[in-house]
């Protein structure tokens, strides 16, 4: 059975089993956190304890934006875990290549599989419930809609269009986080998206 920390008067209480929930004094925005949760999330936020006390989840609009400069890392780890594999697959292919130009095309072909494959993994990587790529979840920071919710399919589709958009306008697109409130590129506007990082208490 999962234990419980409670923010109580501003500092953490417990661990507490369910059971031992009931008798605390807690409202739908209390901060809890479970011994299986990364961070704290308010009551209502988390299932159980919503069974548990009769709570209904209300939605929670996002208050804590990434900055460019966490994103723009999250891209180049990116980068660097499907560049680790096409790498591994090139060279695998180099061996068995018998012909110069054969081995020229494989070496060059890197320069359009890469940027296509890693956004063929975002689309599929944000849209899910992790709701970010592998460099975004090791950074603490996901994508999604301007109410806080996850994204369809279609939308990260539309998003990871747009990135291709923010690049060829010499990097223009991104240039709009700098001076907006919630950091949203030109991709995230068009999208109605926002890359968000992890509460802080």
């Amino acid at each position: 059975m999962p234990t419980f920390w409670v923010v109580e008067k501003g500092k953490p209480a417990g661990p507490f089993s369910l059971d031992e929930l009931k008798n605390r004094s807690i409202k739908p925005e209390t901060f809890v956190k479970s011994d299986t949760m990364d961070d704290y999330k308010e009551a209502h936020e988390i299932p159980a304890i919503r069974g548990l006390l009769g709570f209904k989840a209300t939605l929670v609009q996002p208050q804590y934006f990434a900055s460019l400069d966490v994103r723009l890392l999250a891209m180049a780890i990116d980068y660097l875990l499907v560049f680790g594999i096409y790498s591994v697959v090139a060279l695998v292919l180099l061996s068995f290549a018998n012909q110069q130009l054969v081995k020229i095309a494989i070496a060059l072909s890197g320069i359009v599989i890469i940027p296509i494959a890693r956004s063929v993994y975002a689309v599929f990587m944000e849209s899910s419930k992790k709701q970010a790529t592998l460099g975004k979840q090791l950074l603490g920071i996901k994508v999604c809609d301007e109410e806080g919710r996850s994204i369809s399919l279609g939308r990260s589709l539309l998003r990871n269009l747009g990135k291709w958009l923010s690049t060829l306008t010499f990097g223009l697109g991104y240039l709009f986080g700098f001076f907006d409130r919630k950091q949203q590129c030109l991709h995230d506007k068009l999208a109605g998206t926002l890359v968000v990082k992890e509460r802080l208490l």
